[in-house]
């Protein structure tokens, strides 16, 4: 993978801490969940809001806007903490090849991207649309991990 350095929309930044608000208290939000991860020099846990794709018992997660924080943080720690509302779950994070992350965003992605007019709308105003049209172009520049659950 490259290591393109991600471009968060200014829109996503000042959304983060609503949307982190919001699945803290448990409130419905999709497939977004909060995923706090140790920083890789700091060692100080972050948090972020990102959307968890599950499909057929298994899961990613995925940076529509490239190598920001957070997936290099992933990266560096290979485990995490999901937080919706009450419920917290510690996951071990493996990062997918080009090659995987090309299926997943070919086979995963795209169809959970068309399921609904919403999140099409979603998937249109964060770029994801240009992400499932080029799977190979994404899979150099986008990280996926998939997550299994940590006893």
């Amino acid at each position: 993978m490259s290591t393109q350095k991600g471009n968060v929309p200014g829109l996503v930044t000042v959304t983060n801490g609503f949307v982190s608000r919001l699945a803290r208290l448990g409130l419905p939000l999709g497939p977004n969940m909060l995923l706090t991860v140790r920083g890789r020099k700091s060692g100080t846990p972050h948090s972020t809001p990102v959307a968890i794709i599950q499909v057929a018992g298994r899961r990613w997660v995925q940076s529509p806007f490239g190598e920001v924080q957070w997936t290099r943080n992933l990266r560096a720690a290979g485990e995490a903490t999901l937080t919706k509302g009450r419920h917290t779950e510690q996951v071990a994070a493996t990062p997918l090849t080009e090659e995987e992350a090309a299926v997943f965003y070919r086979d995963f992605l795209g169809p959970n991207l068309r399921r609904s007019p919403f999140s099409r709308m979603i998937g249109a105003a964060l770029g994801l649309n240009k992400l499932v049209e080029d799977p190979e172009a994404a899979a150099a520049t986008h990280a996926v991990f998939e997550l299994h659950h940590r006893d």
